[in-house]
């Protein structure tokens, strides 16, 4: 009776379509297709503005307690909700910039919106207020700050405007809640 090697009874041995001599490992199976295709491309990170050389824009500010405004009161243009502050602004600012100067605009000029901005745990809601495609105005929630930097940080403050996609000529509406 003849003796043969496993590798010569499973068909590995000498030459053949495993091939290579006894003993040998086999070679790795090649890699297996990406089905998934290529990896998403890294989040954009915005320039920061030089604020020396750039001019800052115009940012129309309406402000409200409890809630934000309706689509409707931003309906018709130069009717537009009387509670409005204009400040000059770059794409660059945060919402912690901005809801540091709200406050300080709440607290000295907008008497009837200052003893609810002032509570400790008062918040500040921003939205984009918007025409779409069709001339109708959208309201989309830009993020969430704390009226006072002191109740804890959130994700929001850091946020930039061009970082939610604002563009000049968008009105801001901001709620008190």
């Amino acid at each position: 009776m003849e003796r043969r090697s496993r590798d010569e009874k499973m068909g590995g041995g000498g030459p053949g379509p495993r091939g290579g001599p006894p003993g040998r490992p086999l070679p790795p199976p090649p890699p297996l297709p990406q089905s998934r295709g290529p990896p998403p491309p890294p989040p954009r990170r915005f320039e920061p503005v030089d604020r020396e050389k750039t001019c800052p824009l115009l940012l129309r500010v309406f402000t409200k307690i409890g809630g934000h405004h309706n689509q409707e009161d931003f309906a018709v243009r130069g009717k537009e909700p009387k509670d409005e502050v204009q400040i000059y602004t770059w794409k660059d600012a945060t919402l912690r910039e901005l809801t540091d100067l709200e406050m300080t605009i709440i607290v000295c000029q907008v008497k009837e919106i200052a003893p609810a901005a002032r509570r400790r745990n008062a918040k500040l809601s921003f939205a984009f207020v918007y025409p779409d495609k069709g001339g109708r105005f959208v309201l989309k929630q830009a993020g969430m700050t704390h009226a006072y930097g002191n109740m804890g940080r959130r994700l929001d403050d850091s946020k930039s405007l061009n970082e939610l996609k604002f563009q000049i000529g968008d009105y801001l509406d901001v709620a008190v809640l």
